[in-house]
C-alpha cells in the first residue's frame, strides 16, 4: 500500500531555516527546535511513516541546496542544521508514538480486565473486541499457565510464548496477556490446536509450570466462563496434588459435581475417614496411603513403590484402614465409598482443616 502524500505543512519554514543558516552560520533557535518537535508529533498523530518524513525533508534539502549554500558560510552549517532539525522532528515524533502506545497498552489492559472480570457492558464489550481481533459472537476457550514465578507482558517468558504463538499462528485471532502474574491465551474455540500449542509452549518456557484449559463457551460472558473453569482446574490440580502438565476442564468436571452438595461430602468424610483421626500419626499417613492405592488401581505392588514402602508394611496399613473404620479398601463393595471420600476430603482439605 503506498505511503500517502506528506503535506508541505509538515515542512513548513524549512527552506526558509536553510537559507538563513547559510548566510549567517547560525544554529537554529529554541523556538525553531520546538516548532520541528510539534511538527513531528502532528506527524506521527496524522499516520505518517517516520522513514518517509525523512526522506521528504532529505528532498527539500535537496531542493534547496543552490539557495542554502550561496551564502558566506560553509555546507558544513548547512549540514548541521539539517541535523538539528531533523533530529528534533524525529524526537517529536518519537514521543507521539510511546504517548500512543502507553494510550494503546493502557486500553488493551483495561478491556482485558473488562473481559476476564465480566466488567462492562457485554454490548459495548463486544464492540471494543473487534479492535483486538476477537468475535465474541462466537465460542471462545481460554488457557491460563502458572510457573514458578509471577510474570508481565515486559518479561522474557511470555514474550517467548507469544513469539512462538505469533510464528506458527500469525493470521489466527489470539489474544495473548499476563493476568495475577500467570500467562493467560484466549483463542477461538473452533481451534484447540491453538491452546494445545500455547500450552507445550508455556509448560516449557515456564520451567514446567502447570497449564490448564477452559472449554469453549460462546458471547462476551463466555469468555470469563472459560477463564473461570481454567483458574479452577489449577486450584483443584494443587489441593488434589494433580501433576499433570495440562489440565482440561472438561476432564475435572466430577470434582464440582461431587463437592456440589458440601454438607453431604463433609459429613461423608467424617463418617468414613474420621475414625482415621485415632491412628497413631494421625489421620493423614493413612489418607495419603488410600489416596496413592486407588491412584494405582488397588494394585498393591505398584502403591507400595510409589509410597517407599514394602508390601508388608502397605498390607498392614490398608489392615490398619479397615479396622478403624470398618471398609475394607480391598472389598469392591467399599472402595467406591471409601474413594468417594477420599477425594471428598482432598477436595474440602481435610483433615488440616475441621469439617
Amino acid at each position: 500500500m503506498a505511503e500517502p502524500e506528506i503535506p508541505e505543512r509538515f515542512l513548513e519554514g524549512y527552506a526558509h531555516i536553510l537559507t538563513e543558516v547559510a548566510e549567517t552560520g547560525r544554529r537554529l533557535t529554541r523556538d525553531e527546535l520546538e516548532a520541528r518537535r510539534t511538527l513531528g508529533r502532528e506527524a506521527a498523530e496524522a499516520g505518517h511513516q517516520l522513514r518517509a518524513l525523512v526522506h521528504r525533508h532529505l528532498s527539500e534539502t535537496r531542493a534547496a541546496w543552490p539557495r542554502a549554500t550561496s551564502g558566506a558560510f560553509t555546507a558544513d552549517a548547512v549540514l548541521g542544521a539539517v541535523d538539528q532539525a531533523v533530529d528534533a522532528f524525529a524526537e517529536g515524533f518519537e514521543r507521539a508514538q510511546r504517548l500512543t502506545v502507553r494510550r494503546e497498552e493502557a486500553a488493551r489492559r483495561e478491556f482485558i480486565d473488562d473481559l476476564l472480570y465480566g466488567r462492562s457492558d457485554l454490548g459495548r464489550l463486544a464492540e471494543r473486541a473487534t479492535r483486538f481481533g476477537l468475535r465474541l459472537s462466537r465460542a471462545h476457550a481460554v488457557a491460563v499457565a502458572a510457573g514458578p514465578e509471577a510474570y508481565t507482558e515486559s518479561d522474557a517468558v511470555p514474550r517467548s510464548v507469544e513469539a512462538a504463538l505469533l510464528a506458527r499462528f500469525g493470521g489466527r485471532k489470539i489474544l495473548l496477556t499476563t493476568k495475577d502474574g500467570r500467562l493467560v491465551c484466549i483463542a477461538p474455540g473452533s481451534q484447540p490446536d491453538v491452546l494445545r500449542y500455547f500450552a507445550k509452549q508455556a509448560h516449557a518456557a515456564t520451567d514446567g509450570g502447570q497449564v490448564a484449559v477452559g472449554r469453549p463457551h460462546r458471547g462476551p460472558g463466555g469468555v470469563v466462563h472459560s477463564y473461570d473453569e481454567a483458574l479452577d482446574a489449577l486450584e483443584l490440580a494443587q489441593r488434589m496434588g494433580l501433576d499433570d502438565p495440562v489440565l482440561y476442564a472438561a476432564d475435572l468436571l466430577v470434582y464440582p459435581v461431587l463437592t456440589r452438595d458440601r454438607q453431604a461430602m463433609a459429613d461423608l468424610v467424617r463418617s468414613e475417614l474420621g475414625p482415621l483421626r485415632e491412628a497413631r500419626g494421625g489421620a493423614e499417613p493413612l489418607l495419603r496411603t488410600l489416596s496413592v492405592y486407588f491412584e494405582a488401581g488397588c494394585v498393591a505392588a505398584e502403591t507400595a513403590r510409589r509410597l517407599s514402602l514394602s508390601v508388608r508394611a502397605l498390607t498392614y496399613r490398608l489392615e490398619r484402614i479397615h479396622q478403624l473404620t470398618g471398609s475394607d479398601p480391598a472389598d469392591p463393595m467399599h472402595r467406591y465409598t471409601l474413594q468417594t471420600a477420599v477425594i471428598g476430603a482432598r477436595l474440602l482439605d481435610w483433615p488440616a482443616k475441621e469439617l
